[in-house]
């Protein structure tokens, strides 16, 4: 068996996201100042993190808020970050640099809801699952090719040392890490994130925190909102399989509390 950690940051804002303009995978904007105050908060919430392996979508956004988390990490100085198009925000064809309530206006000339609706030229839902369910064959591969399966008594001494920084930060920034040996973070884009969450709990049937409403785990992810699961990996013939999967919490924000304030 082989646990780890995955760490889901949505990128900080753009001046696309303030004017609700689609960007998609054609508009590629670089963060506004309130997104890179975004990424800096969000860096300093997950800065007592261990992260082993890293990964981005390799729209600028997203990279400029990893590079930020990565700055603000006391552990993270010599990690090198992993640039992934299978992480990219889902393509939303002609209605990309659009008003999202052109895209709203699209979907109801055809009788659909808007998150379930494809713009002419777009990804469809279940393209962007199949994105992600590619990812999660890389990532599981890449986790055990770089590290192996850990001997019978390694886990318990692996997991102390994986999780000493992270104990020893903030409590929320650090829930569910405990006794985990190691940890990746990503750092994707909101519909993305959404598509992921659900495949993890709808289709995979991920263990959830225990209260957790669905329209809570499956509402819109913010700016810099964390979202964090814990797998469980087995051996196979043909590679690693899933055996467990847990998730900690989806959206969480409080590290934007100030910020807000501010404005």
């Amino acid at each position: 068996m082989f646990t780890f950690s995955l760490t889901l940051v949505r990128h900080g804002e753009t001046q696309y996201n303030r004017d609700k303009l689609l960007q998609g995978q054609g508009v590629d904007t670089p963060l506004s100042e309130t997104g890179l105050e975004q990424g800096a908060a969000v860096g300093r919430y997950l800065r007592d993190i261990a992260f082993h392996n890293v990964f981005a979508s390799n729209l600028q956004r997203a990279v400029q808020t990893a590079e930020i988390i990565l700055k603000n990490n006391t552990h993270c100085s010599g990690t090198e970050m992993v640039l992934e198009p299978l992480l990219r925000e889902r393509g939303f064809g002609v209605a990309e640099g659009r008003h999202k309530d052109d895209l709203k206006n699209m979907a109801n000339a055809v009788g659909q809801s808007c998150r379930d609706y494809t713009p002419p030229g777009g990804e469809t839902l279940d393209q962007v699952k199949l994105r992600f369910k590619k990812f999660l064959k890389v990532l599981f591969k890449q986790m055990l090719d770089e590290r192996g399966w850990p001997g019978p008594d390694a886990s318990a001494g692996d997991a102390a040392n994986g999780t000493e920084a992270a104990a020893s930060g903030d409590a929320p920034a650090a829930d569910g890490l405990q006794g985990v040996p190691v940890h990746a973070l990503v750092v994707s884009h909101g519909a993305y994130i959404r598509v992921a969450v659900k495949h993890l709990v709808e289709d995979l049937k991920s263990s959830l925190p225990a209260g957790v409403k669905m329209s809570q785990l499956f509402s819109p992810t913010p700016n810099t909102g964390v979202t964090r699961f814990i797998f469980t990996l087995s051996r196979s013939e043909s590679g690693p399989v899933l055996s467990a999967c847990r998730c900690v919490f989806t959206n969480r924000k409080e590290h934007l509390e100030h910020l807000t304030a501010a404005e």
